[in-house]
């Protein structure tokens, strides 16, 4: 029990001068992080507009160093340097090092998948625990991809195993587009129907030779179109799905049909 103790004992012997200075050089780190912290903000808005990211990106860099050294200099003062303690200090920060990386190991394997199985690649649309964009980029460990509102959102590679992956493009340059309508259950369906039709084949967004499809649902509240049409190119879904509405809704308009005027409640439960 004693060997056991003494093999464990990684601590110096510490004399209240140790203890001033583990606090000084605490204190001194925390000095240089908030004069690097002023410097690099200071600079970034010094230099030319196109060199402002670069520096600011160098702000974590300089704060992850300085508390690396500051942590070094720390061990080097409590703990005694012998070759046991050292052999037990590697192996302490070699086995938190892996439980902290197993999910960025997790994210490699899983990265490693998404491109043999081509579950996405660049230019394909895909949504990931409802983020909806363009894929930008396939990392090692995670998948770039910017929203219809231009956000870069960054996803491991590891949610493939727990989440359902949407991709609506799956490496082709069209996609399919859908405009919803929603009618007042007294009209004529099949006039609505290939008026919808029309507006579809005429748009300028839609990809020649392929179907344009109208699915009529009918709900308590009234009858829901779904208009379907293919983008020339995934890029431009939001025009053709706004192209749609906007000459769809003028179209009906024009034919006296009346729109469903439905509470939230209802569409929700329907």
């Amino acid at each position: 029990m004693t060997e056991i103790s003494n093999s464990f004992d990684l601590l110096r012997h510490l004399t209240r001068q140790d203890v001033y200075i583990v606090f000084a050089v605490l204190i001194i780190a925390s000095f240089i992080m908030v004069i690097t912290r002023w410097a690099t903000s200071n600079a970034a808005e010094k230099v030319p507009p196109r060199y402002r990211m670069v520096v600011l990106r160098a702000k974590p860099i300089i704060r992850l160093v300085i508390s690396i050294v500051t942590l070094a200099v720390i061990i080097q003062i409590l703990i005694e340097p012998s070759f046991n303690n050292l052999i037990i200090l590697f192996s302490s920060v070699a086995l938190v090092v892996g439980f902290a990386f197993k999910d960025y190991g997790s994210s490699l394997i899983a990265g490693v998948i998404a491109v043999f199985e081509n579950t996405y690649q660049p230019g394909d649309w895909i949504e990931i625990d409802g983020a909806y964009g363009e894929v930008k980029a396939v990392g090692v460990r995670a998948v770039h991809i910017v929203t219809l509102d231009d956000t870069e959102v960054i996803i491991p590679h590891s949610r493939l195993w727990s989440s359902n992956v949407f991709n609506a493009t799956s490496g082709n340059r069209s996609m399919l587009c859908v405009a919803d309508f929603y009618l007042h259950p007294e009209h004529d369906a099949s006039a609505v129907r290939s008026r919808l039709t029309k507006i579809a084949m005429e748009s300028n967004y839609l990809k020649p030779e392929t179907p344009v499809v109208v699915i009529v649902l009918e709900k308590p509240w009234g009858t829901h179109y779904r208009l379907k049409a293919y983008a020339r190119e995934s890029r431009e879904q939001t025009l053709l799905t706004s192209d749609l509405t906007v000459r769809g809704k003028d179209a009906l308009m024009s034919m006296a049909v009346r729109f469903a005027q439905a509470t939230y409640a209802e569409t929700r439960n329907s």
